[in-house]
């Protein structure tokens, strides 16, 4: 099974120069943890979560509003092809510890797995299992 079948599509993101206040009024539209963040070519540039609003801006003593996506975005962003099989991804997934993932077709963003995805799948579960097992045991290993 490969990425293209259990992904969501398409990914709700933001462009890296909306407001935080935007970025965080849209994760509670959607009531979603993570939003991918693209440039104004529709090219992926970096992610932004709920703790990067609370950790980069919030706690930093930034406006919401006057703070963009891009200055508390995760630049560096673990992306995977709509083809990859899908235990691979949840492999990469657990060794990079992340719970989301975009997914991209020639270098553009066109969706996003989470471990729930995953899980929810009967030939994947096992896979999405591992996956947190690996997330797990690294985040006690701390």
């Amino acid at each position: 099974m490969k990425l293209r079948d259990v992904m969501t599509s398409p990914a709700i993101g933001i462009s890296a120069e909306e407001s935080v206040e935007v970025a965080a009024r849209q994760l509670a539209h959607y009531n979603i943890g993570a939003m991918p963040v693209c440039d104004k070519r529709g090219n992926l540039c970096g992610m932004v979560t709920d703790r990067d609003l609370v950790t980069r801006c919030l706690a930093a003593n930034r406006s919401p509003a006057e703070t963009t996506v891009r200055q508390i975005m995760t630049g560096q962003v673990i992306t995977a092809d709509t083809e990859m099989d899908v235990s691979v991804a949840a492999h990469l997934m657990g060794r990079k510890q992340i719970r989301r993932l975009p997914v991209t077709d020639q270098g553009k963003l066109c969706g996003m797995v989470s471990l729930g995805d995953l899980a929810i799948r009967e030939e994947s579960a096992p896979d999405a299992a591992d996956a947190l097992t690996d997330i797990s045991d690294n985040i006690s290993a701390q």
